[in-house]
């Protein structure tokens, strides 16, 4: 035979999109090069060739896509007609790729590793939700092992026509609810008394790690009637200098005669130090305080990028503020508690989707006379309970802040405060570690696509497992954080993962399933009134469906 003559397998593109952080980028490397190890296989096995689109720089320690620019210079060496896979082992900027991925023209695929360790699919998520958003078609794929044949079917369907489905079925469109009329009138009430008397978010910087899905467009929020306040985190980094030792010792006091317990050391960049926890408590206070100076009815603050380097991390104070049992802060002259005996509901990273949502579901809950304290979790991954205790699949939500004390087992008295990994935080500060207490909860999720925000609206139960099983999916992910086992009813792990436009779920509890149920179908009258495409996904606790 004459080799000459046999032609070359056809080639597909890998680019993979990092972390701005480039300590991040080299812990990180060696898991995402094993990922592309395997999914090159999977890609040859299917009669395909994959390619690397972008090498390590001469003398850095990492393959990583690690700027805006790097990524424009990259596309600049695709076909832009050339099917693209971006990989995705860890987290990731968005922005990094988003210009080149917006005028690519040849099919593209977002990929993710299943690990709790290397969240993948936390930043693959974030990937399809700005995609989603910049209206950029995609399709997307995700295994624990990519020699898996569910997988390499799937894939062999993108290698051949540039797309790929999944199966949908558990969302239902709000047209087709059976929506109970007192749900119905107290959700427009709730959006009219919106409108009508307006809120204001206050954003302390935009954009949070190139979450470009996490930014709602002015002319896409002010008709719900909030409107930003945009706060610089040079203004947070002033105030907390002027708040003096002893109002942050106060703070402190405060959560220890609750029952908070701190774990101190004495290095700086290995421990939680004394001097850490006091400047977060300053920070807390600032907060409230420039909080109330712009009349904030909800407020995120950045943290990763500029205030981590002049700042212990931002957790402790976002998940005290959505607490509605809280350390008390004074006005500047001291004569005026601020916010008194409420929650200022903080949307971690600044994401102003999870802080609209936040923010609706404060007022609704507070109308219903259910549980006010809110928070968004990453969707950080998922796994089969190992220890017997329930046959469904168990979700891990996590995240560093924003999560109230109120949701945990024992409150205050469950939480203990830990340094953050110094990878991503270089001047530590600590968490709100606990375990979610069992419950019934509402999940949502606020998101831009085609130009309008968008709402998904699920149930869930937050289950209690072994302290052992807990400790294992603690060591798999991140330990320091605050974790919760939610089980989604009627939704999937793939139907989730093919559904949701964001690395964050916004929860919150109820006190009985029937209570979880009014709160979210008066969630779905709210945000419909608002203006929003709604639906709701899943299936109710007692597993009727929402239109039944």
């Amino acid at each position: 035979m004459n080799t000459s003559q046999i032609s070359a397998p056809p080639t597909v593109a890998l680019i993979a999109s990092g972390d701005l952080r480039t300590s991040a980028n080299e812990v990180c490397w060696a898991a995402q090069q094993e990922m592309e190890k395997a999914l090159a296989k999977a890609v040859q096995n299917c009669g395909f060739k994959l390619k690397r689109a972008h090498q390590p720089k001469r003398g850095a320690q990492h393959g990583f896509i690690d700027s805006q620019k790097k990524g424009m210079e990259v596309f600049a060496s695709i076909d832009p007609e050339m099917p693209i896979i971006v990989a995705e082992a860890v987290w990731q900027y968005s922005h990094h790729v988003l210009p080149g991925l917006l005028t690519h023209r040849g099919p593209i695929l977002t990929v993710a590793n299943w690990s709790g360790q290397w969240p993948g699919l936390v930043g693959m998520l974030n990937l399809n939700g700005s995609l989603t958003k910049a209206g950029v078609k995609f399709s997307t794929l995700w295994a624990e092992d990519f020699s898996d044949n569910k997988f390499i079917k799937k894939l062999n369907t993108w290698l051949a026509t540039g797309k790929v489905r999944h199966a949908t079925a558990h969302v239902i469109p709000i047209r087709k609810i059976n929506m109970p009329s007192s749900c119905e009138a107290t959700g427009q009430k709730l959006a009219s008394e919106l409108q009508t008397q307006k809120a204001i978010m206050g954003v302390f910087d935009e954009g949070c790690m190139g979450m470009f899905n996490a930014i709602i467009p002015d002319h896409l929020l002010n008709p719900t009637g909030v409107f930003k306040e945009r706060l610089s985190q040079s203004a947070l980094y002033y105030e907390s200098t002027q708040v003096t030792d002893g109002e942050a010792d106060g703070v402190r006091n405060w959560m220890e005669n609750k029952g908070m317990k701190f774990d101190i050391g004495k290095q700086h960049a290995k421990h939680l130090t004394d001097k850490q926890v006091r400047l977060q408590c300053k920070m807390y206070i600032a907060a409230v305080r420039i909080a109330d100076d712009f009349g904030c009815d909800t407020i995120g603050i950045q943290y990763q990028q500029g205030l981590k380097d002049l700042m212990p991390a931002s957790d402790l104070v976002e998940g005290t503020l959505n607490n509605q049992t809280r350390p008390p802060v004074k006005s500047r002259d001291g004569k005026h508690t601020l916010y008194r005996g409420q929650p200022l509901p903080h949307f971690n990273e600044v994401d102003e989707c999870a802080g609209l949502d936040g923010l609706m579901t404060y007022r609704i809950h507070k109308t219903l006379k259910q549980p006010v304290e809110n928070t968004l979790h990453d969707l950080r991954w998922g796994d089969w309970d190992q220890s017997g205790t329930t046959d469904q699949y168990v979700w891990v939500f996590l995240i560093s802040g924003s999560v109230p004390p109120a949701h945990l087992i024992g409150g205050w008295n469950g939480a203990t405060s830990y340094r953050q990994p110094a990878m991503y935080f270089p001047n530590g500060g600590g968490t709100i570690q606990g375990i979610s207490k069992p419950g019934e909860i509402v999940w949502s999720r606020i998101f831009v696509a085609n130009n309008r925000l968008h709402m998904d609206i699920g149930r869930a139960g937050v289950v209690r497992l072994p302290a052992s099983e807990t400790q294992r999916r603690l060591d798999a992910t991140t330990p320091q954080w605050p974790i919760m086992h939610a089980v989604t009813y009627g939704v999937s792990r793939d139907q989730m993962m093919a559904r949701h436009q964001s690395n964050h779920i916004q929860v919150a509890y109820a006190h009985t399933a029937e209570k979880a149920d009014q709160a979210a179908l008066t969630k779905a009258s709210m945000a419909k009134h608002l203006g929003m495409v709604v639906n709701l996904c899943g299936k109710k606790a007692d597993g009727s469906g929402w239109g039944d």
